[in-house]
């Protein structure tokens, strides 16, 4: 794909193309990893495959840190292969060529090794059948680019009218609000995308909305679903302005809300309470607000000091009165909403090394969340898991969370994940190395 004169690669790598040892090494003095275990300068981590489902790496030319999930119409489902769609940002070294890409990843097969019993007796399959298997087992990708003025901070996309849109917080200070349907048809149709390519679309599609209201950048952005068009924005000077959807534009309220005293980190609406949104901030706070109130009033809650430092990221909990916050402290804390006036959180977890850059809940089990940071780590969590009495006992394990399910590893500075609503236990996570999808055998 051409985009402003320079060439923007894609690529998506099927795991089984990822170099392994050797087989007669791959035994030997093998352990299992744990967080609170240091490397010797001769040891080094190697990936069990055996623990992942399915695990898949994607790469563009310039990093991606900033995606979101596109609901389709398939419904929920778990056969291979897989497919799914999601619209990200680039961010690229020169402002000017930055990109909002939206793209279908297909022909996601599984890729644990599943032997058959039959298979035991049987021949192992000639090289061509081989290389054929392979080939017929590509991950795919089509991609459809909208040209974006500066690099993308942060994306999310919502539906409105059956149409699907993507609001950007842009670098600039600006709020871009794309129609990303044409492209959404565009990467389900190999001729609609040939057209859209050869006619250079990327450079012609326009934003339906700009907010030049912003003083400065920002990261905090999230649309409603219980108001279609409903967005909130928040910038790095503290201003959080709320948007609401007029005829074929938005009315933003000028007037920011009052509360936060630093950079507005991250927003997320109430899954199920209209008008409720709760945010995050470098001030160290999390406030939860009414948007119906006049700005000076909106902030109904207020966790000061919940976190020690900057507090990065939080999610809602999609079924259950939680929130979970993130910190560039690596604490991850779970408060209960019925009792955040105490200011105290139910549970405190310390894994991570590094800043939490991303947490999200699974919106299909209420107990399962997700972490990701600059530690180059996710780890994921099963908060209904209690401690076993033996694990006190051993003391390789006293120290590790019991909620601790999985740590997955191999990406570079880990920016965002997300969980997709319609594949269970399907998480995808974007990196300053790229992209990973993947399923464990733990959720």
């Amino acid at each position: 794909m051409e985009d402003n004169g320079e060439k923007m690669e894609v690529e998506v790598i099927n795991d089984d193309e990822i170099e392994e040892s050797d087989d007669e090494n791959e035994n030997e003095d093998q352990e299992v990893y744990l967080p609170n275990r240091k490397l010797q300068d001769d040891e080094e981590l190697v990936c069990d495959e055996s623990a992942y489902i399915m695990l898949h790496s994607a790469s563009t030319g310039a990093p991606c840190l900033s995606f979101d999930i596109i609901k389709d119409q398939l419904g929920v489902r778990e056969t291979f292969p897989m497919s799914l769609s999601l619209v990200c940002g680039t961010q690229a070294s020169a402002s000017h060529v930055n990109n909002v890409i939206v793209m279908k990843m297909s022909n996601l097969h599984r890729t644990s090794k599943e032997k058959e019993d039959s298979d035991l007796d049987s021949d192992l399959s000639d090289d061509e059948d081989d290389i054929e298997e392979t080939e017929e087992k590509k991950p795919k990708m089509n991609c459809a680019l909208i040209n974006h003025v500066g690099c993308v901070n942060r994306i999310r996309s919502t539906n409105i009218d059956n149409q699907s849109f993507a609001a950007s917080f842009s670098e600039t200070g600006k709020v871009f609000v794309f129609n990303i349907t044409e492209q959404l048809n565009a990467v389900n149709d190999h001729e609609a995308l040939k057209l859209y390519e050869s006619t250079n679309q990327s450079a012609l599609v326009k934003p339906v909305f700009v907010f030049r209201g912003h003083r400065t950048e920002g990261y905090g952005i999230d649309w409603s679903t219980t108001e279609p068009g409903v967005l909130a924005t928040g910038d790095c000077n503290k201003d959080i302005h709320i948007w609401r959807p007029a005829e074929s534009s938005w009315i933003v309220n000028q007037v920011p809300l009052v509360g936060h005293t630093a950079s507005v980190e991250d927003i997320q609406f109430s899954p199920n309470e209209a008008n409720v949104m709760a945010t995050c901030s470098a001030d160290k706070s999390i406030r939860i607000w009414d948007t119906r109130a006049a700005p000076h009033k909106a902030c109904m809650l207020t966790a000061d000091n919940a976190h020690d430092n900057d507090v990065n990221v939080i999610s809602w909990n999609k079924s259950e009165p939680f929130i979970a916050s993130g910190c560039d402290d690596g604490i991850l804390k779970v408060w209960d909403l019925r009792h955040f006036q105490n200011k105290t959180p139910i549970a405190t977890f310390k894994h991570h090394t590094d800043h939490i850059t991303t947490v999200e809940w699974n919106p299909l089990d209420s107990t399962v969340l997700a972490t990701g940071g600059d530690d180059d780590q996710i780890a994921i969590f099963d908060l209904s898991i209690e401690k076993d009495d033996g694990d006190e006992n051993d003391p390789q394990l006293k120290d590790v969370p019991p909620q601790l399910l999985f740590i997955h590893q191999g990406q570079k500075e880990i920016k965002e994940l997300h969980w997709h609503p319609q594949l269970p236990g399907v998480i995808l996570s974007t990196a300053l190395s790229g992209f990973n999808v993947f399923k464990t055998i733990s959720v």
